[in-house]
């Protein structure tokens, strides 16, 4: 809480002057005492020029008393003098701890307004009936949320929620499990050029699958979500945090494989960094089927038992070859099996700009148009 200064408070020049005239001291008594021009004196008692410092120094030393006397007549008087900050400040710093308000302004999925509104804003975002209710703001007598219970951090809470509202608002065919593991095999074809994932968003969206990417926010590590709307309705989200040939197809498969298992129905199954070995049964075996997808995990340990300890560049694009993959696809592998992630990173594709213009994409510069 800030703190109130009275408005009341003079200027330091008049108590100064009393201090002079209980000791019978003239203006020029003083110049000549503190060693500056008497013009410098008759405009601090005359309230033209505040206390610096060292002015405060050299005051205390002349009255034989401790200078903050004159610095604080100074700041006190300089806060009586003070503007009123505008109303919401306070609030939007509240708000701004937890969440990442003013990105989320910028991105364009709150509109910019005063505090108050934003706050209002905030609870239609989270789809809460109440302030009150908004996850991981501080209210009197709050009970945690469950996103607050499952311990979600606030930035992929609020990057969750986006995922949901675009996905809300998209129209695709009932959900077919068997058209899906159909679309899977026409994927394993899709993975020699990064170009032909500007296939995926069609193929998943006749399946009757939500795709939605949406970038990031920042500092909030994230690769991908599943949920449902209902129980025919399965979303899968990527964030294309890391925007290489080898971790969308990995994540991609992971978040497939979680539609398939039906996992996400009762809770969403965020996926905050899949680098880091998660040893749930859900994401076990969405890992495992990833990675299966990705390189043929048989044939791969074969390769990398065979060449060690020397991986030569050139056996890495053969074998690329035999896979029917992309390099990068195989060097992101080996990567994490050796946990180098340096190794031949020349050959990690980019795929965004492939995919964003053909999938439902919120960010990169773009918005999706979506009233809370």
């Amino acid at each position: 809480m800030a703190t109130e200064y009275p408005v009341w408070i003079k200027h330091p020049g008049f108590y100064i002057k009393e201090e002079m005239e209980a000791r019978g001291w003239s203006q020029r008594d003083l110049a000549f005492i503190l060693g500056v021009p008497e013009q410098a004196v008759n405009m601090i008692i005359s309230g033209k020029r505040g206390i610096s410092p060292d002015m405060a120094r050299a005051l205390g030393d002349a009255f034989d008393v401790h200078p903050d006397l004159f610095a604080n007549l100074q700041k006190d008087y300089d806060m009586g003098q003070a503007k009123q900050p505008k109303a919401g400040i306070a609030l939007l710093g509240k708000m701004q701890i937890n969440y990442p308000v003013r990105e989320m302004v910028n991105r364009g999925w709150l509109i910019n307004a005063d505090a108050d509104t934003i706050r209002e804003q905030l609870a239609r975002f989270f789809e809460v009936p109440d302030v009150a209710e908004i996850p991981y703001i501080e209210h009197a007598a709050r009970k945690r949320s469950k996103y607050e219970e499952r311990e979600i951090p606030a930035p992929q809470l609020a990057w969750l929620f986006r995922v949901k509202q675009i996905a809300k608002s998209i129209s695709v065919p009932k959900y077919s499990e068997s058209k899906l593991r159909e679309a899977v095999e026409k994927m394993r074809g899709m993975m020699l050029e990064p170009e032909q994932v500007r296939d995926v968003p069609k193929l998943l969206m006749e399946c009757g699958v939500r795709f939605v990417l949406v970038e990031k926010l920042t500092n909030a590590k994230i690769d991908g979500v599943c949920f449902w709307l209902d129980d025919n309705s399965p979303v899968i989200g990527m964030s294309l945090q890391r925007d290489t040939i080898d971790n969308f197809w990995f994540v991609l498969r992971h978040e497939i494989e979680h539609v398939l298992q039906k996992h996400g129905r009762k809770a969403e199954i965020i996926d905050i960094d899949l680098l880091k070995p998660d040893e749930t049964d859900e994401e076990k075996l969405a890992n495992d089927t990833a990675r299966e997808f990705c390189v043929t995990w048989s044939k791969f340990e074969s390769f990398m038992i065979r060449k060690r300890p020397f991986y030569y560049e050139r056996d890495v694009i053969a074998f690329s070859r035999v896979l029917g993959r992309h390099p990068g696809i195989i060097v992101g592998q080996m990567q994490r099996y050796m946990d180098n992630y340096s190794y031949l990173a020349r050959h990690l594709a980019k795929i965004r700009t492939f995919i964003a213009p053909s999938a439902i994409a919120d960010g990169w510069g773009q918005v999706i148009p979506i009233q809370i």
